[in-house]
This record gives C-alpha cells, structure tokens and sequence, in this order.
C-alpha cells in the first residue's frame, strides 16, 4: 500500500473515525484503525465492536495512489502525528507488511502495525428504504434529550435514548428517573412498522458530534442494530437490550398553574441561587409563587442565603412553595429557543413541566425534590 494524500481531508476523516475506538478494548486489534486502500479510494474504520464507524476517502481526493492494501494503524498516536506533519500533503507506504512510513519531504515516522487479516469483518448492512432526516433535525433532536440519559448502569436501559416510530410521528425520550425530555417531530414519509429501540447513549452523543450539516441521515433499523449514513459516513451502533419503561403516563395531562417567564431571566436567576449550592449533591433551590410574584432563592447554612424576584404572567392567583435541582432545570431551559417558555405546575410533589410559548414538540419534566 503507497499513496499520496491532502493532510486536512486525512485529518477530517479521521477525527469522525477515532470515535468508534475504545480505549479500554480487550481485543488488541481493536486499538487500531483499519486502512483500506481500493482502486476505488480509502476506507477508514474504527470499532469497540458495539460501535462501529466507518468513513470513506474517494480516489479523487486522493493525490495519488501507486498501490492498494489493508493495514490496521495503531490509534493512540496516529491523530496527533498527522496533525502535526509539516507539509500539506502526506506520504504513506507500507514496509515489511506489518509497518508503515509516513513521511513529507522533511520528516518521517516508522510505525508499527498491526495485521489486517485479525480485524474482524464488521457488517454494515443497508435497507433499501431507509428512514431519512435532516442533519440538523437530529442533531437537534439528540441536543434536546440525551442530556437527560442515565450514567448508573445499574438500569442500563435508562442510559440510552427511546426512539419510537409509528406512522409519520416520531419521539425521542430520555430519562435519568428525576427528569424527562421528549421530543416529538413528524417525519416526511410515514413508515409501515411500528418501532421502538433504544440507543446507547455515549454512542448517539459522538454522532452528534459528527453531524455538522442538514445533509440527509439515512437510518437503517435492524433488530440489534442501527446504521446511521451520513455523506461518506457510516455509523453503526448496537442497540440496547429490553423494553423502555413506559413514560407516557409521567406527563400530567391537566395543570393548576401556568406560569409564563422570560427563559433568559428565569435561567439566570436559577444560575445566581445555586451558586451557594455548589459542592452539594443535587444542587436544590426553592421557588415560590405568591399572588403572582415569583421569588427563587436558595440556602447554605455555613454560607448564607440568596432570594430573587422575578416577574411572571400567570392568570390563576393560587401559591405554590417547590424545590427542585438548578443543574437539572438550567440543563433544561438550554434546549428551547424562545424568549418565553411556560412552567406547567400542580404542587410541590406533582413534576415541573416544561414548553415553549410557541412549539409543542418539545417537553421537559423535572421532578421537585422534598426538602423536609
């Protein structure tokens, strides 16, 4: 294998690559990152065997190509060592079968490789018609809701993302079992199978990261697993095993108190309460309505205390005293847009919903915490 290749098209593929490898792999060969040089142009794949990337390279945007091959590039320093090459253009070839110089007029590196034929054959298998979305739909999508995924394994399904499909409609759901967030949207085309799966969430967080467009997602569903083609990518992840609880009866249908806020004050406020709450487990600030006034404030008792004062539109006059966590409310108020959002409340037992003025498809519960 020998070619010539643009360092910032190497780098670029690359860099969306390096997210499938795992450092805490325990088959060797997974360290590595598979070259495979075809007439056709260069294939870039990297595995943990849960997830799986794969990035391709045509033979336009290769310089030149002298010889094909397969070999697999130990991960740890490869990034670093192209991003750092002097030259614009990048030299590669392979020597001894199992190393291989990279080099430019004035520098080189002698790796040592590791033998293509122990990579495993990931397959990566495509519908005829797959479900198509926006990248920036899905980027969006998952920046609404993977924030409030899980990180105890001890219920692992919580850890990923529900997607279910029926019809045009779909909804993504995540939970930690103290917050939810829901997003709905209506898609282009209606499907014929019902679907419901759950993605891990540490993997939909590095798709999100590679989306950088609306170029179409195509989605190609599989029992065990989903493939995510994006322009030259590929993004193959397995999914989470079992049922997602069912969430549908957590939302309260009908509310005591709607309460409209500016989202930027409201969140500021929360922000300045919580400052005497850091270092503390959930980071708990009370707010209060009283006769249509709206008072946060929070309490340390080696520190202090702090009370805003807020204005509000809100048509019932009935009070309400709720604690709740600033991480988990500041987290939510990120993913809206407007300049008003609505709290929908009962009591302080009964979850804080969150929307837009304007949008429905998109809702955020936080569930108050008791303080006595």
């Amino acid at each position: 294998m020998k070619f010539t290749i643009d360092k910032n098209i190497l780098l670029e593929n690359l860099s969306n690559v390096i997210k499938g490898v795992s450092t805490k792999t325990v088959i060797p060969i997974l360290s590595g990152i598979k070259f495979d040089l075809t007439d056709d142009g260069l294939f870039l794949t990297a595995s943990d065997s849960e997830l799986t990337i794969n990035s391709f390279i045509d033979k336009k945007e290769i310089k030149l190509i002298e010889s094909t091959g397969t070999i697999v590039i130990q991960s740890k320093y490869i990034l670093d060592i192209i991003r750092k090459m002097p030259s614009d253009v990048i030299n590669f070839e392979v020597i001894d079968s199992l190393k291989i110089r990279i080099y430019t007029d004035n520098n080189q590196y002698n790796l040592n490789c590791l033998d293509a034929n122990d990579y495993p054959n990931m397959k990566m298998e495509e519908h005829k018609d797959p479900i198509i979305l926006k990248g920036d739909v899905l980027k969006e999508i998952i920046n609404q809701t993977v924030f409030a995924i899980s990180t105890q394994e001890l219920r692992p399904l919580l850890t990923g993302i529900n997607l279910k499909i029926t019809g045009d409609i779909l909804e993504c759901i995540a939970t930690d079992s103290y917050r939810l967030a829901k997003k709905t949207i209506k898609l282009d085309n209606p499907v014929n199978t019902d679907i419901n799966l759950v993605i891990p969430g540490k993997n939909i967080i590095e798709l999100e990261k590679i989306i950088i467009d609306e170029n179409d997602v195509e989605m190609h569903i599989f029992s065990n697993k989903i493939l995510f083609k994006y322009k030259n990518i590929r993004f193959q992840t397995n999914l989470l095993s079992g049922t997602y609880p069912n969430t549908s009866n957590l939302i309260p249908s009908e509310f005591g108190m709607t309460v409209k806020i500016n989202k930027d004050a409201y969140a500021a406020s929360v922000d300045r309460a919580a400052l005497l709450t850091q270092g503390k487990d959930k980071n708990i600030i009370k707010m209060k309505i009283e006769n249509k006034e709206m008072i946060i404030n929070s309490y340390a008792s080696e520190i202090g205390k702090v009370e805003e004062k807020l204005q509000i539109e809100v048509e019932e006059n009935s009070n309400i005293d709720i604690s709740f966590s600033s991480k988990y409310m500041l987290e939510a108020l990120r993913t809206f847009k407007d300049d008003n959002i609505l709290l929908l409340l009962n009591n302080d037992v009964k979850p804080i919903i969150i929307k837009s003025e304007t949008d429905d498809s998109l809702i955020q519960l936080i569930l108050p915490i008791k303080t006595y």
